[in-house]
This record gives structure tokens, sequence and C-alpha cells, in this order.
């Protein structure tokens, strides 16, 4: 039996997959922008 496939062509396997991967990279993404912020907040606070 062939699996059910979602409007992006995707499994629910491979959307779970790709789900995974993506919010991992949205956090690695916050995390570097946290560190130059907080770097450049220790340089020239502009507050």
């Amino acid at each position: 039996m062939a699996e059910k496939v979602n409007p992006s062509g995707l499994t629910d396997d491979e959307c779970q997959e790709f789900h995974k991967y993506y919010v991992q990279g949205y956090l690695l993404f916050a995390a570097g922008a946290l560190l130059a912020h907080s770097l450049v907040w220790i340089w020239r606070p502009w507050f």
C-alpha cells in the first residue's frame, strides 16, 4: 500500500524529519543571533 502523500509531496515521516531539522536550524540561528547581540552589547551598549 502506498503511503499518504501531503500537498507538499512529502510523506508524513519525511515531514516530521524535515520539521526536526528545520527547528534545529532555527534554534542554531537564534543562538547565533543572541551571541552576536551579546557581543555587540558588551562592545558598545546601546541603552
